[in-house]
């Protein structure tokens, strides 16, 4: 049989990769093409020694059988899917067309592993994809707006008339760790926006509302860090497109970056200049020297400088800095000598 099988099928059957067999009501293959060997492992002998649901996986086993009843009755058996036990172990998920003729099945079977394997990494990108959205709406509703409620609820106290001294203390100690606390949540969002999701959004806009913005930001680092000596040199003789915001936040984790690392009694100074190159902010302070070794890893996250490694923070500040300056296109670079250390933004006038 086998032979008068191979004559009429000829070299179709002997080269397809398709796997093709005669099925007998034994459940028992009398003929198969070499694809067989190629796709599962078993030899044509091994296969047709035996019935055919000793290849077949236990889970697929019930709707394996109904299918081998229903194909008795003369329905043709199309597109249906089980898993077939490979000879070196697992399985390969395979697809099948039968049709009954004169006693006998014609079968022939595809390999559809990978596409099961695409479909279910499709699937579990997606699973990852939702998670991804849920872990950042937490961040974004969850911590955010009680943290917002505090910090309104504070202020109102702060204006309430008298207060003792030590009132005062503790309200201002308190508005200053909810700032921190959302400075906190900011850059875990922004970090899951870039390593999770697609990367940081920008709004570009004609950037002539940065020398304020940068001003302001500045300001507010100062109320914070009013122990600090924090000076500004801005000089923006031209507007630059940018994301006002982006750009706002990048000087505000640069200059709180240098205020944390560097000496308590430094002066940390923020310089903001165009020119027909584009854009350029310094922040430069003054501390110990940053080793090379921990500036080749500095813009990774969750790496905090070892001059002063008991500092708070997550280390995410200038891991969201380098992505900020990535997605502008700009550069973001670090020189230490001599106790001074200078963290410089460079968006070139091209990409502005």
């Amino acid at each position: 049989m086998v032979y008068d099988t191979q004559g009429r099928y000829g070299l179709t059957w002997n080269v397809t990769p398709d796997m093709l067999g005669v099925l007998c009501e034994n459940g028992r293959f009398e003929a198969t093409n070499p694809a067989w060997e190629k796709t599962i492992g078993w030899t044509s002998k091994e296969i047709e020694d035996r019935p055919f649901f000793d290849f077949v996986h236990s889970d697929d086993m019930e709707i394996t059988e109904n299918a081998f009843v229903k194909i008795k009755t003369g329905e043709p058996i199309l597109q249906f899917v089980n898993r077939y036990r490979h000879k070196e172990g697992g399985y390969r998920w395979l697809s099948w067309n039968c049709v009954p003729e004169g006693g006998k099945y014609y079968c022939s079977a595809r390999d559809i592993t990978q596409n099961v394997e695409n479909k279910s990494a499709l699937a579990d990108s997606e699973e990852e994809a939702r998670l991804r959205e849920q872990f950042i709406a937490v961040l974004g509703h969850d911590l955010r707006n009680p943290l917002a409620s505090l910090k309104a609820g504070f202020q109102i106290l702060s204006r309430e008339g008298g207060l003792s001294a030590r009132g005062e203390t503790v309200i201002d100690a308190s508005t200053r760790t909810i700032s921190r606390m959302a400075r906190l949540i900011d850059d875990l969002m922004d970090f899951a926006r870039t390593r999770l999701g697609s990367g940081l959004s920008l709004d570009i806009t004609d950037g002539a509302d940065l020398a304020p913005a940068l001003e302001a930001t500045v300001e507010e680092i100062r109320s914070v860090h009013s122990e600090s000596k924090i000076v500004s040199r801005i000089e923006l003789e031209r507007d630059v497109p940018c994301d006002v915001y982006r750009i706002c936040q990048l000087a505000s984790n640069l200059v709180a970056n240098a205020v944390t690392h560097g000496n308590s009694d430094g002066t940390v100074t923020l310089s903001a200049r165009t020119s027909e190159n584009g854009l350029a902010i310094d922040v430069t302070n003054h501390g110990e020297t940053i080793p090379q070794r921990i500036i080749d890893h500095l813009f990774e996250p969750f790496v905090r400088e070892e001059v002063s490694p008991s500092q708070e923070g997550l280390g995410l500040g200038l891991f969201i800095c380098s992505q900020i300056a990535q997605a502008h296109g700009a550069d973001l670079n670090v020189n230490s000598v001599d106790g001074v250390t200078t963290f410089s933004f460079r968006l070139p006038a091209q990409n502005s």
